[in-house]
Parts: structure tokens; sequence; C-alpha cells
């Protein structure tokens, strides 16, 4: 009868072992099965960028089984292009790039979640320059990144503001030099996102800052959203899904907590100030769809306004619809 319970004891215990080692061995299966991701950046890494730092940092992607890789872009144009090539699976990119990169290169990359719904396309002068309106630019010189938006974006600016777009010379300079440009009187004045003012103000010092932006202009369309290529978002539309609402979550609770998001970012990339940082998500805030429930969601009618917008300042190779350049579905 003991040899008998001894038996059923060690039956016990082989099969509560090998069941601990397959719970063990499921576990380690669930994690080398998260879908690896790798995300460019439109421009570098900056204050605005903190919200995908906070989904990964709080393991939002974690717990949407992504393993994602947040790499640095050198502008829109150059995200479009990596996501495009298979560099990177998803991107950040400027609306009028994407569109520009569809009708010239015939480029197979589409949004699927737009972050930016106020445009933040603006250039910076330093007030001592004696740029005050657009009329002061002719004749001026300005700066940007070589795959930025803001210079791609400009013929429309110039046409909206009224001025001749041929009489402003653009110069190219790295992206992490543009705020360097501006304070050291290198050029005229730069192009950047208004929602770097805080970055600029603390390069140039007590100098006062001159902005002119593209929506003051009138001009109203999609700016940066979340781009993917059409390969993948065909044939793995369920991984794009879970990479959006991972990164909205991160955008909602950046918002909800700009200081705390800029922390995290900080965490992750020591250069960037977190008061910079705070005020650059502040900034993202004020640029996001509302309520920020709705932030991703992609309409018809606006899309099509972008397009519209981007055809009128440019001569396009190929014709351009408002569906070929977005899928909706992904941003609930």
């Amino acid at each position: 009868m003991c040899a008998a319970k001894q038996r059923i004891a060690m039956k016990s215990k082989f099969f509560a072992l090998a069941s601990l080692v397959l719970t063990m061995f499921c576990a380690a299966s669930e994690t080398s099965a998260a879908d690896k991701v790798r995300f460019v950046t439109d421009f570098g890494y900056l204050g605005r960028h903190a919200y995908y730092f906070v989904a990964l940092d709080k393991g939002y992607y974690r717990d949407a089984n992504l393993d994602v890789d947040i790499v640095r872009g050198q502008g829109s144009a150059d995200a479009v292009k990596q996501v495009a090539a298979g560099s990177a699976q998803i991107g950040f990119a400027d609306t009028a790039a994407l569109i520009l990169s569809r009708a010239n290169d015939q480029v197979p990359v589409k949004m699927v979640a737009v972050i930016y719904d106020k445009a933040p396309h603006a250039i910076f002068a330093l007030k001592e320059s004696g740029i005050s309106k657009p009329k002061d630019l002719e004749g001026r010189s300005v700066a940007d990144a070589a795959a930025s938006s803001i210079p791609r974006m400009f013929p429309a600016y110039a046409k909206a503001a009224k001025i001749d777009a041929a009489k402003v010379k653009w110069t190219v300079v790295a992206s992490d030099a543009i705020a360097a440009t501006l304070a050291l009187g290198r050029a005229d004045a730069v192009g950047y996102y208004t929602i770097s003012e805080a970055l600029l103000k603390k390069a140039i010092g007590s100098k006062e800052l001159v902005i002119l932006t593209y929506a003051d202009a009138g001009l109203d369309f999609y700016s940066n959203g979340i781009i993917a290529d059409e390969k993948v978002i065909a044939s793995n539309s369920d991984l794009v899904k879970r990479f959006v609402s991972a990164t909205l979550h991160g955008l909602r609770d950046s918002i909800a907590d700009p200081e705390a998001a800029a922390k995290i970012l900080n965490k992750y990339h020591r250069e960037i100030d977190v008061d910079v940082g705070t005020a650059e998500v502040k900034a993202v805030a004020g640029l996001v769809r509302k309520p920020v429930e709705k932030a991703g969601v992609i309409e018809l009618p606006r899309m099509q306004r972008t397009v519209d917008i981007v055809a009128e300042a440019f001569t396009l190779k190929q014709p351009v619809k408002a569906e070929d350049v977005y899928v909706a579905g992904f941003a609930q």
C-alpha cells in the first residue's frame, strides 16, 4: 500500500513538473512570437515623438504583442522611402510628402492614422532679421533638412500668401543643425514645425522670434500621421491595427500628462530637455483632433482637400485621389 502511494506521489510530482515546464515553454513561445516592428520617425528624436516612447515604456506595444524598434528619420520624405523600401514596416510622415511620393514615384505607401489634424508647418526668423510677414521672405534664404515637408509645401504657402516662391532661396542643413543655423544667423530663416517653438527659443536665448505659419495663410490640410506599406496593410492588417491602437494609447497618456511623457522620453534620449519636451507634447495636443478619443481618424473629404492643395501647388506626374493615399478603419 505504501509503495502504491509512493508511485502515485511520484506520478503527481512528474505531472506537476511537466505542467510547469509546459507553462514555461508556452510563455517563452509567446514572448518569442512577438511581431517585430521597425518604426521610423519623421525627423530625428524630438519632444513631439514622446508618445511613441510612452507606449514603449508603459508596455502598450508589448501588450499588443509587438517588439517595436524606434529609429530616427531624416524628414517625412525619408520616412516614406524607408517604409516603401521595407527598411521600416511603419513610419510617421507628413501627408503632403506622401502624396508627392505617390504621384511622382508611385510609392506604395498609405496613411492609416492622422495625428496632426492641424498643420504645424512654419517658417521661423529672428525679429532682428527684418522678417515680419510673408512678403519679407522674398530675396531671403530659408534653411531646412533635405527631406523636410516644409519646403515641399512652400509653393502652396507662397500661393496662399501671395508671394513669389521663386524669390526665396532654400538651403539644406542637417536636421539637428536647424536650431543652430537660426541662432547663428547662417540663414535668414528656417523651416520648422510650430511644435518646436520651445526648442528654437532655447537656442536663440534672449532674441525675439517671428513665426509665419502655413495655417495663418489659410492652408487647411492633414499633416503628419502613421504610414505603412500597402503590402503590410494587406498581409498583416492586424499588426498595423495593434500598432496604431497602442500608439494612440500612448498619445492619450501624453496629452493627459505632458511632463510625465517628456520624462519618459528623456530616459531614452537624454539630450532632449524635459522642459522642452513638455512644451512640445503640449503643442502636439493642440494639433490633435478633438475630442482626443477621435485622434487618428481619417475622413475622406478632408483628405481629398489635402490632395487638392498639393495638386494645385505642384505638377504631379500621375493624378492622385484621396483613396490612393489612405486606408480608413485603423483608428476607431
